[in-house]
């Protein structure tokens, strides 16, 4: 039988896999998926782990629960052979490396966060990309309200209350407006803290929010974040980050312990070396209007990793227009690869991909909301919320996901959120269980986040 390979598991990846599954015989070919993580992670809903109103477990699906004959591979891709049609991952526990050879392969491995190579970024600030990231950023919120309780007034104290998140796109003002939830939510659990204590800024290098989707979208969550106190720096990029906090190409210095960086992404770096393919600008892969990468049989590209012609002539020497990568896009593009690689078996023509986006929408916080919809309509305020709720509730894995979400959002409106600082998997908490294990000294201080 053929061998088809899936890398990656977010939505695109599953998507393939599953559309692979109801259109194969069983007899025509074999499904193998590789992913690093054994979920699928809803992106959209990550701002809300970060800020406690969410549980992390309900946004992720297991992968083996959404396909049913693909065969499971939880590993790190160690190599790409595209020449010997072969791949090899490494499981991230045991480091046991497993050899997959295929007949078509799809790269569906998404994007990383990207630090423009700005001084300090990778070691002073904390990303939002994956479900660590959002537990981390909690945790480090926790902390630095329980330091800044203790600590007296002043710039020490100052620098601990100061939440900066830089990067004006979706992720960064969902952040900052979910952020400002979660203060309101806790701050009267820490004596002697007020919410006029907590400082929150958003900076973006461009002149607006939201930048590349219409402007009434830009304008309202301007207004929206600055009535709640969440302090705007516009037109200003960062020069360079360090542990005392942020200098900007303005030269102007913010004080702080806690940056959120949410100003880019940057197609999966396995990618980058990848011989014999056409490479984007940003380094990922430009493909066919079919999604097959160009000079490479059986080879195919979708999501973030891939450039996908919108509007381009027979030959792709004019494109106009590509597929944005977002996640509406990916889990369209998952089934039509699909189609192709079943039309590719069966000696059939493939199709290029068409699809027409159904709109935008971002999430703000306090029951407010963004929506672009199709026609050049902008909603706003509640009912872009109540939509955005409602839309990727319903586009969520798993009726059981679903359920628990539903869930955590009636309890949201109840309860205040939870500030247990749960050190999971992190470096300190690692550190923590072998001193209590014996294996380390006592622990010395602590030194300031």
């Amino acid at each position: 039988m053929k061998r088809i390979v899936v890398l990656g598991g977010g939505f695109a990846g599953v998507a393939v896999a599953r559309r692979l599954e109801k259109k194969l015989r069983r007899d025509e070919a074999e499904i193998a998926i590789v992913s690093r993580d054994n979920f699928t992670l809803f992106t959209p809903m990550l701002p809300e782990v970060s800020s406690g109103g969410l549980e992390a477990r309900h946004v992720a699906t297991p992968i083996r629960a959404q396909v049913h004959r693909t065969t499971f591979v939880l590993g790190e891709i160690a190599t790409i052979d595209l020449d010997a049609r072969s791949v090899e991952a490494r499981h991230p526990l045991t480091g046991e490396v497993t050899r997959l050879d295929y007949d078509h392969i799809v790269l569906a491995l998404g994007s990383v966060t990207s630090t423009f190579n700005i001084p300090g970024v990778a070691e002073h600030t904390l990303p939002l990309k994956t479900l660590e990231d959002a537990e981390t950023l909690r945790n480090r919120i926790i902390a630095a309200l329980e330091q800044a309780v203790v600590t007296p007034p002043g710039p020490d104290r100052d620098r601990l209350l100061t939440f900066v998140v830089v990067g004006g796109g979706y992720t960064g003002c969902e952040c900052a407006g979910e952020l400002v939830d979660f203060f309101r939510s806790i701050i009267r659990y820490y004596a002697g803290l007020k919410l006029a204590d907590v400082r929150m800024i958003l900076i973006e290098s461009g002149k607006t929010l939201l930048k590349d989707l219409p402007a009434a979208m830009g304008r309202y969550t301007t207004r929206n974040l600055a009535r709640r106190k969440v302090e705007l720096i516009l037109g200003d990029g960062v020069a360079h980050i360090d542990e005392g906090g942020i200098t900007l190409q303005s030269g102007t210095r913010i004080a702080t312990a806690n940056v959120v960086w949410s100003a880019g992404v940057r197609p999966s770096p396995v990618l980058k070396d990848l011989p014999g393919v056409e490479h984007a600008r940003n380094g990922g892969l430009v493909v066919n209007r079919d999604m097959s990468v160009i000079g490479r049989d059986g080879v195919w590209a979708l999501g973030d990793c891939a450039w996908i012609p919108a509007k381009a002539d027979a030959d792709l020497s004019d494109v106009t227009a590509w597929y944005p990568a977002t996640a509406q896009h990916a889990i369209r593009e998952g089934p039509s690869l699909a189609d192709n690689i079943v039309a590719a078996l069966r000696g059939e023509p493939t199709k290029p991909f068409r699809y027409t986006a159904l709109g935008t929408m971002a999430s703000l916080g306090a029951r407010r909301g963004v929506a672009a919809l199709p026609g050049g309509f902008v909603l706003t305020g509640f009912l872009a919320w109540f939509l955005w709720r409602t839309y990727y509730l319903a586009r969520l894995p798993g009726l059981d996901r679903r359920l628990r979400v539903t869930l955590d959002w009636t309890l949201g409106l109840i309860f205040p959120r939870d500030i247990a600082e749960l050190r999971l998997y992190t470096e300190r908490g690692q550190q923590q269980a072998a001193r209590d294990a014996g294996l380390l000294p006592s622990a010395t201080p602590t030194p300031s986040p």
